[in-house]
């Protein structure tokens, strides 16, 4: 069974940093991209950024030269390192991962940036 698990998440003050980290568990065979997405209350979920299995990434404008995505295959993991901290950053991030069996998501965690 096919697990994802983030960690990392929390409550920052604005300009800070948060690095959110998700593991995957389970028959994860060939692995393509990885992204993480987030959600508040109200809106739809957005792609904040993603990582190709080839290492080239994308993210949204509101969080380019701030956010860093990354991977480590080894250990079935993605990372998300989140610099300059803005309240409008506030929502729930999910880490998603596309592979050769679907589409996995993880049950998300709390992000929460004070001005």
């Amino acid at each position: 069974q096919v697990q994802l698990v983030e960690s990392g998440g929390g409550l920052v003050q604005a300009g800070g940093s948060l690095r959110l980290s998700c593991a995957a568990s389970g028959n994860m065979y060939r692995i393509n991209d990885m992204g993480w997405y987030r959600q508040d209350p109200g809106s739809q979920r957005e792609l904040v950024a993603v990582i190709s299995s080839s290492s080239s990434t994308n993210y949204a404008d509101s969080v380019k030269g701030r956010f860093t995505i990354s991977r480590d295959n080894a250990k079935k993991s993605v990372y998300l390192q989140m610099n300059s901290l803005k309240p409008e950053d506030t929502a729930v991030y999910y880490c998603k991962m596309s592979t050769f069996y679907g589409n996995f998501w993880g049950q998300g965690t709390q992000v929460t940036v004070s001005s």
